[in-house]
Parts: C-alpha cells; sequence; structure tokens
C-alpha cells in the first residue's frame, strides 16, 4: 500500500502532467498549426503551477492549516488561490519573451490579466478541494481506527475481569467439596475445566456464537448444582436460530453467574434459572430469570456488581446504542434481566 508522501507525488505529478496534455491538446484542436515555442509555453505553464501548488502545500502544513475550522480556513484558502493565480499570470511573462510569444498590449491588458487570473485561480481552487478531501477523508479513517483500537483494548481488559472473578468464584465451590463429598468435587473439576478449555478458544476471538457460549453456561450450572444440589433448578428455552448468533465471550454466563450469587445462593429454598433466547427481525433477544430480587448497585456494593458493570460497558464498546440491556425485578419474587443485541459484522 502506498504511503501518503508517495501518493502525494504521484498525484502532484500526474495531475500537472494531465493538465499540460490537456492544454496542449485544445491548444492542437483550435488551431490547425500550432508552434512548438507554444508547446514548451504550455508544458512550462503546468509545471509553474506544479511549483505553486507544492509551495503552497509546504505553507500550510507549515502554518497547520488542515487543522483550522471552516470559517478560518476557507477565507485563506480563497485569498491564496487568488494569489496564485495573479503570480502565475506574470511568471508565464517572462518565459514568453525568448520563446517569441509576447506581446505587451495583450500581455498587460487588465482584462487579460483579470480573465486569465480568475481562470488560474478556478485551477488552483480546484487543487485545493481534492487535497482537503483527501486529507479530511485519511484523517477521519485514522480516527475510526484509533477508536478501534481504543475499543479492542477496552473490551480485551474488561474480558481480563471476567477471567479471574469466575474462576475465583469456581474455586471457591469446588473448595466446598473437596472435604464434603471428593468425587463430586473431581466432578466439578473437570467441568471447571471444560469451562476454562472454552474460555481460552473463545478469549481469541472477539465474539463467539452463542452456542458456544451456552455450552459454557450449561457447565457452569452442572458445577453449581453440585454445590446447590436440589436447591438449583435450570429450565432452558433456546430458539434455534439463537446459536450461530454471534455474542460476546462470557456475557451470558456471568449473567447467570450473577443470578445464582446474588439471588439464589441467598434463598434457604434455592430458586430457579430460566434461560430463553429468540430471534426476531434480525436482533437477538436474551432473557434470563432467576429467583430473588435484584437492589440496584451504591457505593459499597459495586465490587459485587462486576459483572453487571462490566456486561453493559462490553454492550456499549461493540454496538453503542443499538443494544438493550436492562435488570427489573418482577411480581413473583423474580429477577429478569434482558438484553437485546443486533447482529455484528466481522471483517
Amino acid at each position: 500500500m502506498l504511503n501518503k508522501a508517495r501518493l502525494y507525488w504521484i498525484l502532484q505529478i500526474g495531475g500537472w502532467t494531465l493538465y499540460a496534455v490537456v492544454q496542449i491538446a485544445v491548444a492542437i484542436s483550435s488551431s490547425e498549426v500550432i508552434s512548438s515555442q507554444r508547446i514548451i509555453f504550455l508544458a512550462y505553464e503546468s509545471f509553474f503551477c506544479f511549483l505553486l501548488t507544492h509551495g503552497f502545500r509546504t505553507y500550510m502544513n507549515h502554518n497547520r492549516w488542515l487543522s483550522l475550522s471552516m470559517p478560518r480556513l476557507l477565507p485563506r484558502v480563497l485569498s491564496a488561490v487568488i494569489v496564485m493565480g495573479v503570480i502565475l499570470y506574470f511568471l508565464r511573462i517572462p518565459l514568453s519573451i525568448p520563446l517569441g510569444l509576447f506581446n505587451r498590449s495583450v500581455v498587460f491588458n487588465p482584462s487579460n490579466i483579470l480573465g486569465l487570473s480568475w481562470v488560474y485561480s478556478f485551477f488552483f481552487f480546484t487543487w485545493s478541494i481534492i487535497y482537503f478531501t483527501y486529507n479530511y477523508f485519511e484523517r477521519y479513517n485514522k480516527s475510526l481506527k484509533l477508536e478501534a483500537s481504543v475499543k479492542e483494548i477496552e473490551l480485551s481488559n474488561l474480558k481480563s475481569q471476567l477471567n479471574p472473578h469466575f474462576i475465583f468464584n469456581a474455586l471457591n465451590s469446588i473448595r466446598a467439596l473437596v472435604d464434603e463429598n471428593p468425587d463430586k468435587a473431581k466432578m466439578a473439576i473437570n467441568q471447571l475445566s471444560n469451562i476454562l478449555r472454552n474460555t481460552l478458544v473463545t478469549e481469541k476471538k472477539g465474539l463467539t456464537k452463542f452456542g458456544d457460549e451456552l455450552k459454557v453456561v450449561r457447565d457452569y450450572l452442572g458445577l453449581e448444582s453440585i454445590r446447590f444440589e436440589e436447591r438449583l433448578k435450570t429450565d432452558f428455552d433456546i430458539d434455534p436460530a439463537s446459536k450461530n448468533f454471534l455474542v460476546p465471550p462470557l456475557m451470558v454466563q456471568t449473567l447467570v453467574e450473577n443470578g445464582v450469587k446474588h439471588g439464589i445462593s441467598k434463598l434457604t429454598e434455592g430458586g430457579l434459572i430460566h434461560l430463553k433466547t429468540k430471534v426476531e427481525r434480525g436482533k437477538l433477544t436474551i432473557r434470563i430469570r432467576n429467583s430473588g430480587q435484584y437492589h440496584a448497585l451504591n457505593g459499597h456494593k459495586r465490587r459485587s456488581g462486576l459483572g453487571l458493570i462490566n456486561t453493559s460497558q462490553r454492550l456499549k464498546l461493540l454496538y453503542g446504542e443499538d443494544a438493550y440491556f436492562a435488570i427489573s425485578n418482577e411480581r413473583d419474587n423474580f429477577v429478569l434481566t434482558e438484553i437485546i443485541i443486533p447482529p455484528i459484522h466481522t471483517t
């Protein structure tokens, strides 16, 4: 891919060479005979245009015109192209003398000076539009790439927060089983191993299929059901179309874990985790219902709400305002966590 400086020189040389060719072609078509002196004159005129615009570019970059707002930039550009148009007109005069094309009455005619200066100014203004348009889009693309890089870093940081958070809770669950039931502890370790294996695979990807995320959720709930036994009940209602839908890795597992930790674990009789998905109008709706009550986060509870904060931030980074995320209490002593996400296109 061409770098910016090389591309500039190709366009600058190629553009003004084309200008010279067009000028010569027009002169030939409008006259039966054109002298070699006239061709040389037009070629040098194009060369002067090349020098003036390059000098103009150097001056603009030195004075940082590209960073100016449009109200401040436009008057400067208009003044500059008019000055360059006049300069080009008078630069042609010394060249016309040795080529035998000098005619004092024509050259110093005010209407000719004004008319041709405006024509040249128009060409320079067109050059300026092309130059500023290219630089605008080039800077815009850079800002998009920078924004994407920042988002990628933020997402990586958020994912790195989830792994220790999840592993810590899982190891606590296994620790409670080691003395009470070694066989169940071994089973729990196997399930944790499966979860971590899936996590390592998804860690390399920005998004993962919901079907793969669902396997992690099932393994996690299987792990927790060893600890809670009959106190934890699960129910799944999964739309087959949702399994290939791309979602942020560990997002659903984190929300399910939140329901178990802050809902069911606090109830003596335990409760239910119900996971339902539906794909409608190209969007994936995920509803997680868990027994318990949701209490909005305050200062001292923010640490325990890491999963919710993390999920909200990841959705905002990936989808902006196109995603929906809400948690609410239902009348039958259930908490509903609902997410609606649009399809995301990856390259």
